[in-house]
């Protein structure tokens, strides 16, 4: 009578919080009516790309009650990491340019030549030099905005998108002729964005 008890306790908890299930470190979701890749990716914090490619979609097409895979999300240690950096570095810039700055970012750990988290990429050193000015000044340190952390989520969400761009430098101040002649992707407010 206690199994019974139990098993069906088990069912009502399940039944209960079915639109989000951890099993086995795998979180799946289950499609309410008007949700759409992107907003399930944001409410996930996830790209919206690893969203379709883990679940073998090839079309934007979503079904109610159809159960999604969830990717690994990025941690909030991570995010706040990544808003300050957009914060200090992006500072007055138009709100593209700091969804650019943390795609920046994205596009380093995703890339070979970088590192693989996050945390590894803003505090990467090369040749005695922090990769991001922020780091080395101490802004990194302090607190972000609501608007980069509203930069960083679409970053997320949009991650793997765009146009590559691994790099960006303000034109004014910038004095290595290496990284002036890096491939242009998109010039946004006082950044010149390259790969």
């Amino acid at each position: 009578m206690r199994k019974l008890l139990a098993l069906a306790s088990v069912f009502v908890a399940a039944f209960c919080f079915s639109t989000t299930e951890v099993n086995a470190q795998t979180t799946v979701h289950y499609v309410k009516p008007g949700e759409t890749f992107w907003t399930i990716a944001k409410s996930y914090n996830v790209s919206l790309l690893e969203l379709q490619r883990i679940n073998q979609k090839q079309s934007d097409v979503l079904f109610v009650g159809e159960t999604l895979r969830i990717p690994q999300p990025i941690s909030q240690a991570d995010k706040d990491l990544l808003a300050r950096l957009v914060h200090a570095e992006a500072k007055g810039e138009p709100y593209a340019g700091k969804v650019a700055v943390a795609t920046v970012v994205l596009n380093r750990v995703d890339h070979p030549n970088f590192p693989n988290t996050i945390r590894q990429v803003i505090y990467e050193r090369s040749g005695g030099y922090y990769a991001f000015t922020p780091v080395q000044n101490g802004e990194i340190n302090k607190p972000a905005d609501r608007e980069a952390y509203r930069a960083v989520e679409e970053a997320i969400a949009f991650r793997g998108l765009g146009s590559g761009s691994l790099y960006f430098y303000n034109p004014k101040t910038a004095k290595s002729e290496w990284i002036r002649s890096r491939q242009v992707t998109v010039v946004i407010g006082n950044h010149v964005f390259a790969k």
